[in-house]
């Protein structure tokens, strides 16, 4: 079997970050979630002694997840760089350029994209 090509590396590379990125989203809605039921029911006096822990531990991982968001932000900038310029390399190739790949890198950087302007 030959080796993967440096443009279909770089193409799961993107889209493992965005895959990722979409995973960080949703872990922090629902981390906030939980932070609200816990703050709602701390305020409603179901007090059980450790809600203050429990909010101080939920608040934590919060603010980690959200500290996350802007170095994926930069990973992904810098991967979807890398394969702007191998998919420029690719094309330059012409007939013997590899058409799956090129389309494959293509939607790649178009939801990197988006997914950049969903992190702001």
């Amino acid at each position: 079997m030959a080796p993967a090509a440096p443009l279909a590396i770089a193409t799961s590379s993107v889209h493992r970050l965005v895959k990722e990125e979409a995973s960080y989203h949703r872990e922090l809605e629902q981390q906030t979630k939980r932070l609200q039921k816990l703050e709602s029911e701390s305020a409603a006096g179901d007090d059980e002694g450790n809600s203050e822990f429990l909010l101080k531990q939920e608040r934590q991982a919060v603010e980690e997840t959200k500290a996350i968001l802007p170095t994926l932000k930069e990973k992904i900038s810098d991967a979807v760089a890398k394969l702007e310029r191998l998919i420029v390399e690719e094309g330059q190739k012409g007939s013997e350029s590899n058409v799956e790949q090129l389309t494959a890198a293509k939607e790649a950087v178009s939801q990197a994209k988006t997914a950049l302007r969903e992190i702001a």
